[in-house]
Parts: structure tokens; C-alpha cells; sequence
């Protein structure tokens, strides 16, 4: 996986950058995806994913995590993991913004440990990036239970 992770207001600090790459790359080689594929991982404050989401999904208030799938089904772009394909290039599934200072809020609320939500939100962000959602309970069950094994598998068991 070529995973580029912004930082550049340190709201988590350098060392953290490991983890995630340990854990994109565990649940990238769980989808068997191959090792070219790109993403982004963007770890910002609270009040930039408030602007974010106001200003991309129209609504105010703070979130964990927004993903921006370069692949989404209601699109009108062209099938890029076919054009990747073709061109011999490697295939860009999308970018992921984080709030960490969100993401320790909703560790406290759900009495999880930071590593577990934090892991949470990466996976489920990731997940969403590979065309899973959770709009319908038929596809909410299949995303919520491949999630949960690639957290437990890592080892972030709830």
C-alpha cells in the first residue's frame, strides 16, 4: 500500500505514523488488494473536519472521519480501477481526513482505549474508500463484520 499520512499540525505525534501504516497494510492485505494501491490519510483538527463536512456534506458539526472514494458508484467518473488497469498505473483509491482529538472524545464516550476507536475509524474510513457502506442493513451487516474481523484479527478486540 503507498500510503501518504499528513500530519503537518502534529495532532498526532510522528510516532503514531507507524501504527497506521501497520494497520492500513493489515487490512489492505485482507481485501487482497494489490501493493500498488495508493491513499491518503490526512490527520487534522476538530475545526477543520467541521469546515469539511459543512462544506462537503452539508452538515455542521464535528466527525471522526470524512473519506473522499475516488471510486464511488454515483459518480459519473470514469471505472478508474479499469483505467489503472490498462494504463499500468497503480490504482488511487481515495483520501481519508481524521480528527484524532474527535476520535479520543468517542474513545472516553464508548469506554474503548484511543488504539481501538482510533483503529476503528481508520478501518471503517478504509472500508468506505473500497466501496463498502452502511446506508442499507444487507450491506451495513457486511461491512460492520469485515470490519470487526480485520480489528480483531489485528488485535483491537473491543
Amino acid at each position: 500500500m503507498n500510503l501518504e499520512i499528513i500530519n503537518d499540525q502534529h495532532v498526532l505525534p510522528a510516532e503514531r505514523e507507524t501504527w497506521i501504516r501497520d494497520l492500513v497494510e493489515f487490512a489492505a492485505k485482507k481485501l487482497a488488494m494489490p501493493e500498488d494501491t495508493e491513499m491518503s490519510i490526512s490527520l487534522i483538527t476538530d475545526d477543520k473536519i467541521r469546515e469539511i463536512n459543512r462544506e462537503y456534506r452539508g452538515k455542521d458539526h464535528v466527525t471522526d472521519v470524512i473519506s473522499f472514494a475516488i471510486e464511488d458508484d454515483e459518480s459519473d467518473l470514469p471505472d478508474f480501477e479499469a483505467l489503472a488497469a490498462e494504463l499500468n498505473i497503480p490504482r488511487n483509491i481515495g483520501d481519508l481526513f481524521i480528527a484524532p482529538e474527535h476520535v479520543q472524545e468517542q474513545a472516553v464516550e464508548y469506554e474503548h482505549s484511543f488504539d481501538r476507536e482510533f483503529g476503528y475509524t481508520i478501518v471503517h474510513g478504509f472500508l468506505h474508500l473500497n466501496g463498502y457502506d452502511h446506508i442499507e442493513p444487507e450491506d451495513e451487516k457486511v461491512m460492520i463484520k469485515l470490519q470487526e474481523e480485520i480489528l480483531d484479527s489485528y488485535g483491537l478486540k473491543r
